[in-house]
Formats: C-alpha cells, sequence, structure tokens
C-alpha cells in the first residue's frame, strides 16, 4: 500500500516541479510567465503521456520549454519507480525489498534474480530505440531536433506536436508508417521487447530453448487482430468519405496509422472531427482497450481484453476454467481482468459526467464530452476539434484527475482505496442468484 501511495506522490512531485519550471520565462515563446493553469494542465499531460493540450505547443513553447516537455514524457514513460531504480543500480545500491518486488509486479518478472539487469535494459533499450527512428525519421525533417523530438512522442505515445493540425501536413508515405511502426513498440511494452530480443538465448539458463512467454505471445497476438481488424474497419467507412480523394497507397498509409494511433497515441493524420461518427465509435472502443501492461499505453490493456474473451468462451462452452495456450489462467487474474474493466468504465463514467455539469452552457457537444473523457482516462491524447483548448478550468481540471488516474492504472486506483486484506474466519451458507 505505501508503496503504491509512494509512486502516485512521486508523479504527482513530478508533474508540480514540471508544471513550474514551464512557467518560467524562458520556457515560453514571448519570454513572459506562463499562466499557472496551462502550465500544470501541459505537465500534466505530459508527465502522464497524454498529449491532449490547451495551447499550440509549436507556438506557445520555445525549445527550453519544448526540451522540459521532452523530459517529462520520458519520465513519465518510464515511471518514477524505474528511473528511480535505474540511478540507484547506476551508482552502485543496493535495492530494497520492497522495490524489487513492486518492479516484478509491474513488469511481470517472477524472479529477483537479473531485475537491475532489466531495468538498465529497459532504460537503454528506450534510449536505442529512439535514437534508430530519430535517424529514420531526420531525412523528412531535415534536422535533428524535430526528428528526435517525434521520434519520443511516438515511441511514449504521448501525441504532443509541434504543428497545431498534429500529422496532417506530413506526407502520406513513409515518415508515417516509420511513427507508426514505432507508436506498436511502445506500445507493446518493455517486457515483451526484451523477451523478443532474448528469448533465443533462454535454453541456456532454463532449458526453454526459444520460447516466447504466454504474456508475449497473448500481447503480440491481439495486438496484431485489432490493429487488422481496426484498418479494415477504418478503410470501410472512411473510403467514400475522409479519404475519397486519396491513391491507393495514400489510403493504405493512412489506414495503418489510424489503426495504430487511437489505442495509444494521440497523433492524427486525419483530424478526429472529419471522420464519420462511426469511426469515432471504434475509436473510443479501442481506447479503452489500450496498449500492453509495463508500456506506455494505459487503457484497461490487451492482456485485460483476452483474459476477459477467453472466460466468457469458456463460460459460453461450459467450462468452468479459462485456459491460454495450454496454460490455465488463476482465478485471481480473471478476477482482477473484471475489475479493471469495471473500474475503467466507471470513471469514464463519473469523469463524462462531471463534465457534463463544468461545460453546461458552452456549446460543446456531448459527443465531444464523452470522447475527451474516454481519451483523458486512457491518456490517449486525441480530441474532436478544438474541445480540449475550449474547457473551462474547472474541466480542465477533470481531465487532469483523469489523465492521472489513467497512467496509474484503475486497478492501482482501487487497490489503494481498498488494499486491505481480510480473513473470513466464518464460512457462509451459499445460495443460487438469478443474473442476467
Amino acid at each position: 500500500m505505501k508503496s503504491r501511495i509512494s509512486f502516485a506522490l512521486g508523479f504527482l512531485a513530478l508533474i508540480a516541479v514540471g508544471a513550474v519550471v514551464l512557467a518560467l520565462p524562458c520556457c515560453r515563446a514571448d519570454n513572459m510567465r506562463g499562466d499557472w493553469v496551462t502550465s500544470l494542465f501541459t505537465a500534466f499531460s505530459a508527465v502522464c503521456v497524454t498529449g491532449l493540450t490547451v495551447v499550440d505547443v509549436g507556438r506557445e513553447f520555445s525549445v527550453a520549454g519544448q526540451v522540459v516537455l521532452m523530459t517529462l514524457v520520458e519520465l513519465g514513460c518510464l515511471g518514477l519507480m524505474t528511473c528511480g531504480t535505474f540511478f540507484l543500480v547506476a551508482i552502485g545500491r543496493r535495492l530494497s525489498l520492497v522495490s524489487e518486488f513492486s518492479l516484478m509486479n509491474a513488469y511481470g518478472v517472477r524472479q529477483i534474480q537479473g531485475l537491475r539487469g532489466l531495468i538498465c535494459w529497459i532504460v537503454g533499450s528506450m534510449l536505442v530505440i529512439e535514437g534508430v527512428f530519430a535517424v529514420a525519421l531526420y531525412p523528412h525533417f531535415g534536422n535533428w531536433y524535430e526528428a528526435v523530438f517525434y521520434s519520443i512522442m511516438s515511441f511514449c505515445n504521448a501525441g504532443f506536436g509541434l504543428e497545431s493540425d498534429s500529422l496532417a501536413k506530413f506526407p502520406r508515405s513513409w515518415p508515417v508508417v516509420v511513427m507508426g511502426v514505432e507508436t506498436i513498440l511502445g506500445g507493446i511494452g518493455f517486457l515483451v521487447i526484451y523477451n523478443l530480443c532474448t528469448f533465443k538465448f533462454l535454453h541456456r539458463i532454463s532449458g526453454a530453448r526459444g520460447r516466447l512467454s504466454l504474456h508475449t505471445r497473448v500481447v503480440l497476438r491481439f495486438t496484431f487482430y485489432l490493429l487488422a481488424l481496426t484498418f479494415i474497419a477504418f478503410l470501410a467507412v472512411e473510403w467514400n468519405l475522409s479519404l475519397k480523394d486519396m491513391s491507393l497507397s495514400d489510403k493504405a498509409v493512412v489506414g495503418f496509422y489510424q489503426a495504430v494511433t487511437p489505442r495509444t497515441c494521440g497523433f492524427c493524420v486525419i483530424p478526429t472531427e472529419a471522420l464519420h461518427p462511426l469511426t469515432r465509435l471504434i475509436y473510443e472502443c479501442l481506447m479503452f482497450i489500450g496498449g500492453a501492461p509495463g508500456s506506455a499505453a494505459a487503457g484497461m490493456k490487451v492482456t485485460t481484453l483476452a483474459v476477459i474473451i477467453y472466460t466468457a468462451t469458456a463460460m459460453c462452452r461450459g467450462e468452468t476454467e479459462t485456459v491460454m495456450d495450454g496454460r490455465l489462467i488463476p482465478t485471481e487474474i480473471v478476477r482482477e481482468s473484471l475489475v479493471i474493466l469495471m473500474a475503467i468504465v466507471m470513471f469514464a463514467v463519473v469523469v463524462t459526467g462531471a463534465l457534463f455539469v463544468t461545460e453546461a452552457g458552452r456549446g460543446i457537444s456531448s459527443d465531444a464530452l464523452f470522447f475527451e473523457a474516454v481519451s483523458a482516462v486512457t491518456t490517449t491524447g486525441l480530441a474532436v476539434g478544438d474541445t480540449t483548448a475550449s474547457l473551462s478550468t474547472p474541466g480542465r481540471f477533470v481531465i487532469m484527475v483523469a489523465m492521472f488516474i489513467g497512467r496509474l492504472g484503475a486497478l492501482t486506483v482501487v487497490l489503494m482505496i481498498g488494499d486491505r486484506e481480510s480473513k473470513k474466519h466464518v464460512r457462509f451458507p451459499s445460495e443460487e442468484l438469478v443474473v442476467g
């Protein structure tokens, strides 16, 4: 319980420091002290790797302010716990038992042995991936600053852009594909990347030659399924609408990127308000799903979706256990998955209701407010038009809280509120209850 509270307080401390720095004149393009609500909102969005913003980042912030923004995004992506551990390891400090078990839980590692190396590998691989993709993007931008900026935002799934219209002015060719691939890598999680890079050598330690973990297989499989289905659905709905005047190759590139971004990142090639309502509905469902555990993405996670689907399938077949790829899923994991689903839906409903109250009479449609609420809770960063910038001050605070809860994770918040292990010494009689 204490470790979870410390984790949340650490994020709040980073947000507070970031807000103070972003409000300094040196971080503003006009060299004037910035509005504290705007700076606080931007810091929340950066640390929570969301990408929602009430100002034009490219125009309102100086290069120094944009560098601060990138730093906050990087730290928010890695997580204060991982960053702190990395620096402790770097200076030779021994990890506490609490820190080791907290990190094991965050990244799904079941053995303490090699945890230090894993954390160092996580930080190193992140920097390497961002560097490689920055090199790949350099020919398009022609300068290293923009290449590094968009590489960081793509991998961290943050969605901050230097242009007011996101990626609408980008050529619908290889730069968009490169950023889409990097976004996918940021959304599958560090543990999956680690497993993919090391699984060939596991036989030297455990005798399991070339074995991918169940977690990796499920994440990759469901990520592919969601990308393929979204790609097909997007083209089917938008073919004669937003894609009408594009060539076949442009449609393929745009369809690919628009299938990637709604689950994880806030960039868009086609403005969200220009999409068909059915497409936005699909986006909302994808935002709820999100990426993989231990990744830059939030949402309920693809593994949670997999557990729920396999559990429902098992119930329809009359089976009492959830089995994936010949592996029994513990009942605790099934219960956690259901709690996560209910919690994130509840949070989205509460945030939407709060926005309905704070934004009453301001001319923002209910559809746009619901989309904004889902985007904030899932830290996706997509918005319908200028909805975010049009929010009132109370509405902006609602979105800040939603982004913070979304970044911590619905299950973490639930456990923080009710993390009390109670042992029942009395067994109650069972009785049937009619449901459905």
